[in-house]
């Protein structure tokens, strides 16, 4: 049964408070997506506004946008540089969906669906020699250090979920890993350049930071309990892609953490070898929810979550921090 904790933040999980307080900004950064995707490769502006087209809710360059209000700063750095945060991001799921061989995103055929891997890879590149352009522009090597450092370890994160992938033996502390790298780094690192920007004490730099760290393995972990959730339907995507792709995810760590010799010959069959057969994501989803695992996942989220609220201690109250806080029950009631 949900707790009164749960029902009020699923009344007021939408990011409705942070997009209606940087709509003017977050045009404007569209606007530079749009105008810096464009290129007389034809190819490219055609896979990079199929993603762009197919939506998202601009949630990672929103964070940039957001913490430089919050920390006070009234320049116009921060929409390029939310760009920049956003083009990184659409990079990263061009590769991903690759990896992945995704047929569907956000309920649309993925780039690499409509025309193949090599456009899907090659687009990606450009888009992130364009988040590197839109950084050098900006002139701050802090900047370029921080978003140049994010980049680094979300790709790693990747080779790293590559080598855990389809591996039963995957500790929790290994697939805590990989998320703080692959989904973490990029939100934490949004956040703290807002206080970048403003010139802010270094505190504030690694209040943000930890927050958007923490909002981001929340995100990943509600992510991870959704692929075995009939609610992946509203959100676009299928029930149980990360079960066929055999990727290791905290509730199936959590499962095989508990389980007894059947069970784990039934995961090494289904997930490292990938012998799967008709049934087999059912008793995946009723193991799970026999043994709390998806439940004790979104425990762990909201533990990261309660994290990420307590950084935002630090800062005054307010429309940004308040809109800010809302981010954290929108990622979280994601998962009810």
């Amino acid at each position: 049964m949900a707790s009164a904790r749960d029902e009020g933040a699923k009344k007021s999980a939408t990011l409705d408070g942070l997009t209606a307080l940087l709509k003017a900004d977050l045009d404007r950064v569209n606007r530079l997506i749009l105008q810096r995707m464009q290129s007389p490769v034809t190819l490219i502006p055609q896979v990079a506004g199929h993603i762009v087209a197919a939506g998202g809710k601009r949630l990672r360059p929103m964070l940039t946008l957001a913490a430089a209000r919050l920390c006070g700063y009234r320049g116009e750095r921060h929409v390029a540089l939310a760009a920049a945060v956003e083009f990184i991001h659409t990079a990263t799921l061009l590769h991903d969906d690759v990896v992945d061989d995704s047929d569907l995103r956000r309920g649309h055929a993925t780039a690499n669906a409509v025309w193949d891997n090599k456009s899907s890879v090659l687009v990606g590149d450009f888009l992130f020699s364009r988040a590197f352009q839109l950084m050098v522009e900006d002139g701050s090597l802090k900047v370029l250090e921080i978003l140049s450092e994010a980049s680094a370890v979300i790709a790693e994160g990747e080779v790293l979920q590559l080598v855990t992938s389809n591996d039963t033996e995957t500790t929790e502390e290994a697939y805590l890993a990989v998320i703080q790298a692959k989904t973490a780094q990029l939100f934490a690192a949004a956040s703290r350049i807002g206080a970048v920007l403003a010139d802010r004490p270094a505190a504030e730099e690694e209040a943000l930071a930890c927050y958007g760290r923490n909002l981001g393995i929340a995100f990943q972990l509600v992510d991870d309990v959704l692929d075995y959730s009939a609610r992946q339907a509203e959100l676009g995507k299928t029930v149980g892609d990360d079960f066929r792709e055999g990727k290791i995810t905290l509730p199936v760590v959590l499962a095989l953490r508990q389980a007894g010799e059947l069970e784990r010959a039934f995961w090494r069959r289904t997930l490292e070898e990938l012998d799967q057969q008709e049934g087999d994501l059912e008793r995946a989803i009723e193991l799970m929810t026999r043994l709390g695992t998806l439940r004790a996942t979104l425990d762990r989220a909201r533990h990261y979550g309660d994290a990420a609220r307590r950084s935002l201690a630090l800062f005054r109250d307010g429309a940004e921090r308040r809109a800010l806080e809302e981010a954290i029950d929108f990622c979280l009631a994601r998962g009810h």
